[in-house]
């Protein structure tokens, strides 16, 4: 099903029981939290079993080289670039985002060598590569615009949410009897059934769902400004391409991505060779500040959608504040880290979660403006920003691999965090220059001008 919207009404005035409290649309988004957190676990568990991987202590340890630990973690990222561009066109067909399961068979990839590992790293970012842009087009027809920041919120901030368990569950696990492979089998079994019951309980969009009143229906559709057509409009690749509020939101993802996955990917190991910490207590401490970014979540997207309704700012500011909240307290935070004399570890971990747990600003700041620019093209934007910023992180973190071999000194990963600092803070300036909140008017070519709405 194809997405067309008009000009969001905002003097529409829904009536009570079409605002329900408890509606399919929340259903919808209930159901994209959990297939967005276990698709976050199964990429995030590899950041702790490597440690523990590669740790002599442990029972069963295979790597021990840093540049081989490095291209197993990098090696997911680079499938995840490549399905973008195809996501893009999935979205417009196939909206319902499935976990893939290949990392139930990463323990059994080891026994082959680090090269087995480094294939199902790759095909595993493969089949997550699409869901992303799937996420973009579902939310951009479930969540109107007055509760687009809280809707959107509990969704992109359930990769927090996978993090925190996913960083807390695989520290345990690692130092269970069954060691470092349980931490694939129980995450992969977890993201096989997930996947089957999401096949059978989402919808693609409220036009087409059994399951919504009509109540429901009505005021979704109408403050986005239309239903969903049996049309799939032909992407306006050139007009993406040569629009600066586009452009604004791929250099500010980027920047963006940079710091998340040098922190997720890296953050168990700096906790274990810079500051001390075993396998067990660095996954559970890493899991600290995106514990902390999910429950910012929830009243940071309140406020915002709040601020809105009340008039207090229009959408492109509430959008811009908390973008620079999201992405200038990191950068903040790791000039911190850097500066600050002391060793006291805590203080330093202190640091870190309270400048990482900010950073869920952002699900209402860059991340909910692509349905912002164009309800119907965002899952298209979101796959050319995603493969860009992917592309770019994967292929310059090797870079900064110096944070994952230090073990006596914290000046390399002090390098490493003032260039973290600087490309979130340049990013974000980019973002705040020239980002924009109203929806473009490409969005509105290639559209059938009358259809019929397919209902079941």
């Amino acid at each position: 099903m194809g997405y067309t919207s008009g000009i969001q009404t905002e003097s529409y005035k829904p009536t009570e029981s079409q605002t329900e409290w408890l509606g399919i649309r929340h259903l919808q988004v209930f159901y994209l939290f959990w297939s967005v957190a276990f698709m976050y676990g199964m990429r995030v568990c590899m950041s702790v079993a490597i440690v523990a991987m590669s740790d002599k202590s442990s029972a069963n340890p295979h790597f021990h080289v840093s540049t081989v630990n490095f291209r197993i973690l990098s090696s997911f990222f680079w499938g995840y670039a490549i399905t973008q561009v195809p996501g893009a066109y999935l979205a417009n067909f196939m909206h319902s985002p499935h976990s893939f399961c290949t990392v139930l068979v990463h323990a059994l990839a080891v026994n082959y060598g680090w090269k087995s590992v480094v294939a199902l790293r790759f095909f595993t970012g493969l089949g997550q590569g699409v869901v992303f842009p799937c996420v973009q087009m579902l939310l951009s027809k479930w969540a109107p615009p007055g509760e687009r920041a809280r809707l959107g919120s509990v969704v992109l901030n359930s990769t927090q949410f996978g993090s925190v368990v996913t960083m807390a569950l695989s520290g345990l696990l690692s130092k269970s009897v069954l060691g470092w492979p349980s931490i694939f089998y129980f995450f992969g079994a977890c993201g096989l059934v997930w996947s089957l019951c999401y096949f059978y309980l989402g919808d693609d969009s409220p036009a087409v769902s059994p399951r919504i009143s009509a109540a429901e229906r009505e005021y979704i559709e109408t403050s986005l400004g239309g239903p969903v057509y049996d049309a799939h409009p032909k992407i306006p690749w050139r007009r993406i391409f040569t629009s600066m509020p586009v452009w604004s939101l791929i250099i500010v993802h980027g920047g963006n991505n940079w710091g998340y996955y040098l922190l997720l990917t890296g953050l168990p190991t700096y906790m274990k060779n810079i500051l001390g910490f075993d396998v067990q207590n660095s996954g559970m401490i890493s899991a600290l500040p995106y514990l902390v970014a999910w429950l910012l979540g929830f009243p940071i997207s309140w406020l915002c959608d709040w601020a809105l309704r009340r008039g207090f700012c229009s959408t492109e500011l509430a959008r811009k504040l908390a973008n620079s909240v999201g992405m200038m307290s990191p950068a903040l935070g790791m000039t911190c880290l850097s500066l600050l004399q002391t060793q006291n570890r805590y203080v330093l971990v202190s640091v870190l979660v309270l400048s990482i747990g900010l950073t869920a600003a952002t699900t209402c700041g860059f991340l909910i403006n692509y349905m912002d620019l164009t309800p119907q093209f965002a899952g298209a934007i979101m796959s050319v920003s995603n493969i860009r910023s992917t592309l770019c992180v994967t292929s310059k973190l090797n870079d900064a691999r110096v944070v994952f071999r230090c073990r006596k000194t914290r000046i390399s990963g002090h390098l490493v965090f003032y260039l973290t600092a600087g490309i979130y803070a340049a990013s974000n300036l980019f973002f705040v220059i020239f980002g924009k909140a109203t929806i473009q008017p490409w969005n509105h070519i290639n559209v059938p001008s009358q259809q019929t709405v397919s209902r079941k």
